[in-house]
C-alpha cells in the first residue's frame, strides 16, 4: 500500500478472473477525483484500506466483499451523496485563493499618525537608519483657501513661506522630523498672513503638539538632565519647553484671589536666602513667588488686586513674622479678624523652650557626672504618641525623676489640648490656665514663650473660627525641596521660581491646537 500522507496520490491495480471480470483496487484517498464512479469511497475504520470493486458485464460497478447484499443498496446511495459533497467542497478549497489586504503607503501612514485633516496630506517619507532618523514631507491640497488667522475667514493663498522642520515623537527609536511650507494667505481685512499648522502652534517653535507635551510629560516626572536623556534633546530645548508651558499656564490663568491663603517662607540658598511662597489652600498650589521674606515681598502679591478683589480673602495662615503681618495689615481690609497664625509654629515655639531647658539642665547634670539626659534630645521633641516603644521605659523613668526637662515637657505637651477645643470661649479660658502655670513654672525659656503667645493672642484665636493652618504651604515645600534636590541646587533664582510654578502651580501646561 502506498504512503498513507500521500493523500492526493490515486493508484489503480486491474487484473482479470477466470469470468473476465477486472477486479479494482483502488485507494480511498483518491476515489474524490473519479468523475463517473456511482459508488465513492466511504469512512472504514481503517482509513488506509483499499477497497476492491468488480466491474460487471451489465455495466455496473459491485463491490467484492457485499456484492450479495442487497440491503447495502440504500447505504450506498447515501455514500454517494455524501461523496460527491465532500468531492465539491474540496474542488472549492483547492480553488480558493487568499484575499490581500491593499498595503498601506508610507504617506498614508504618517498622514494617520500625523493626524493631519484636509486640505493637509504627507507627500514623502524619507527613512536614513544609518542616521537613525525618518523626514516627512508635508503638502496642501491645490487651490484650498485656508482661515485668516485673525478673523477666521476663508482668505486665497497668497504665496509659501519658506521650509520648515518640526522634531515629532520618535518612530521606532528613529528621531522623526516634519518638513512642511506654509502658505500665507491674503485676507482683505488683514493682509498677508502666515497660517498656523494644525501639527503645531505659534507657542512650541520647532516641535508638533504631540512632542512638547511628551517633553512636558517628561519634565513632570524628573529633572531636565533625565528628560534630555529620555528624549534625545538638548538641555537649551528641554528647558525652553519648560519655560513655554509656564508662560502658557500664566496666559490661560483665570485671574482670581483665592478664599484662603497660606504664606510662608522657602530657603533659595545659604545665608538666609529666602522666597516667599503664597499658596491656594483650596487648590493646593502656589500662587505667587516672590524674592526675599520681607514686607515688600508679600506687598508686590497684594498689589496686583484691586481692594475689592482683597476683600474677598476670608483668612490668612502664616507664621508670627512681623513683616508678613504688616503686609496682610496694609492691603487686606479686615486683616485682624482674618490673619491666623500657624498652630504647627505655635507649638514649636514652645517645643523650642523645652529643648533650651534640656541642654541647660544636661549641661548642669553632666557637670556633676550624671548622664541621664544623654542622647534624650528627640524624645523630649516628640509628642507622647510618637515616642517609639522601645524607648518608652528609659523615657518614663526619666520623667518620673522630677526634672526641670519633664516639667517643660509636660506644660508643651498641655498646650496641644489648646487646639481641640470648639468654643472660642472656652479655649481661651483654657489658655488662660495653661499661661499661669508656664509662667510660675519659673523655667525662664518656657516663660518667654508663654510670654511671646500672650502677645500674639488675638491671631492665634482666630484659629478657631476659620479652622486652617499653614500645613498646605509646608506640604508644597516639602515638594519643592524635592525639586530642587533632583536639580541639585539652583543658581539662578528666575529658573527657581519657574521650576516652582511648573511643579506646583497647577498651570494648564500642555500646548493646544490653533482652532
Amino acid at each position: 500500500m502506498g504512503d498513507p500522507h500521500m493523500l492526493w496520490s490515486s493508484t489503480y491495480q486491474a487484473s482479470s478472473d477466470q469470468n473476465g471480470q477486472r477486479p479494482l483496487n483502488v485507494d480511498p484517498f483518491a476515489l474524490w477525483k473519479l468523475p463517473s464512479l456511482p459508488l465513492l469511497w466511504s469512512l472504514l475504520r481503517r482509513p488506509h484500506s483499499r477497497l476492491e470493486f468488480l466491474w460487471n458485464p451489465t455495466g455496473s460497478w459491485k463491490s467484492l466483499r457485499d456484492s450479495h447484499s442487497s440491503h447495502r443498496a440504500c447505504w450506498e446511495f447515501h455514500s454517494v451523496v455524501l461523496c460527491l459533497s465532500l468531492r465539491a467542497t474540496c474542488r472549492n478549497i483547492l480553488r480558493l485563493r487568499i484575499r490581500k489586504e491593499p498595503a498601506v503607503k508610507d504617506t498614508e501612514l504618517y498622514t494617520a499618525l500625523l493626524r493631519l485633516r484636509h486640505p493637509w496630506r504627507a507627500r514623502e517619507v524619507k527613512l536614513d537608519l544609518a542616521a537613525g532618523r525618518i523626514d516627512v514631507w508635508i503638502e496642501h491640497v491645490e487651490g484650498v483657501r485656508f482661515l485668516c488667522p485673525e478673523c477666521r475667514e476663508p482668505a486665497a493663498v497668497y504665496d509659501h513661506a519658506d521650509e520648515r522642520e518640526w522634531r515629532h515623537l520618535d518612530t521606532c527609536d528613529c528621531k522623526t522630523y516634519v518638513h512642511a511650507r506654509l502658505p500665507r494667505v491674503h485676507c482683505p481685512q488683514h493682509g498677508v498672513r502666515q497660517i498656523i499648522p494644525s501639527w503645531s502652534s505659534s507657542d512650541t517653535p520647532g516641535h508638533t503638539l504631540q512632542f512638547e507635551a511628551l517633553m512636558i510629560n517628561t519634565l513632570k516626572e524628573c529633572d531636565v538632565s533625565g528628560a534630555m536623556r529620555l528624549t534625545q534633546a538638548g538641555w537649551d530645548e528641554a528647558w525652553g519647553v519648560l519655560e513655554r508651558a509656564v508662560a502658557r499656564g500664566f496666559a490661560r490663568k483665570e485671574r482670581r484671589v483665592p478664599r484662603f491663603v497660606n504664606v510662608d517662607e522657602k530657603a533659595f540658598a545659604k545665608r538666609h536666602r529666602y522666597e516667599t511662597l503664597i499658596c491656594d489652600q483650596e487648590r493646593g498650589t502656589v500662587e505667587h513667588v516672590v524674592d526675599d521674606r520681607k514686607q515688600e515681598s508679600l506687598e508686590a502679591y497684594y498689589r496686583q488686586f484691586t481692594q475689592e478683589e482683597l476683600a474677598g480673602i476670608q483668612a490668612v495662615a502664616m507664621d508670627m513674622w512681623d513683616p508678613y503681618v504688616a503686609a496682610t495689615k496694609a492691603f487686606v481690609p479686615g486683616a485682624d479678624g482674618k490673619i491666623v497664625f500657624d498652630k504647627f509654629h505655635v507649638v514649636r515655639i514652645v517645643t523650642e523652650a523645652v529643648d533650651q531647658v534640656r541642654r541647660r539642665e544636661h549641661k548642669a547634670l553632666q557637670a556633676g557626672g550624671d548622664q541621664r539626659l544623654k542622647g534624650t534630645k528627640h524624645l523630649w521633641l516628640a509628642n507622647e504618641e510618637n515616642i517609639p516603644e522601645w524607648r518608652r521605659a528609659e523615657f518614663e523613668a526619666i520623667r518620673g525623676t522630677n526634672l526641670k526637662t519633664g516639667r517643660a515637657w509636660a506644660i508643651k505637651e498641655s498646650l496641644r489640648r489648646f487646639w481641640s477645643y470648639r468654643y472660642p470661649k472656652r479655649a481661651e479660658e483654657y489658655f488662660r490656665r495653661w499661661y499661669y502655670w508656664a509662667t510660675h513654672s519659673r523655667l525662664t525659656p518656657i516663660v518667654k514663650a508663654a510670654k511671646t503667645l500672650k502677645i500674639h493672642l488675638a491671631n492665634i484665636m482666630t484659629y478657631f473660627k476659620h479652622r486652617i493652618s499653614n500645613a498646605t504651604a509646608e506640604g508644597l515645600n516639602s515638594k519643592i525641596q524635592m525639586v530642587k534636590e533632583m536639580a541639585c541646587g539652583f543658581r539662578n533664582r528666575e529658573h527657581y521660581k519657574t521650576a516652582i510654578y511648573f511643579h506646583c502651580g497647577g498651570l494648564d501646561l500642555h500646548p493646544r491646537a490653533a482652532a
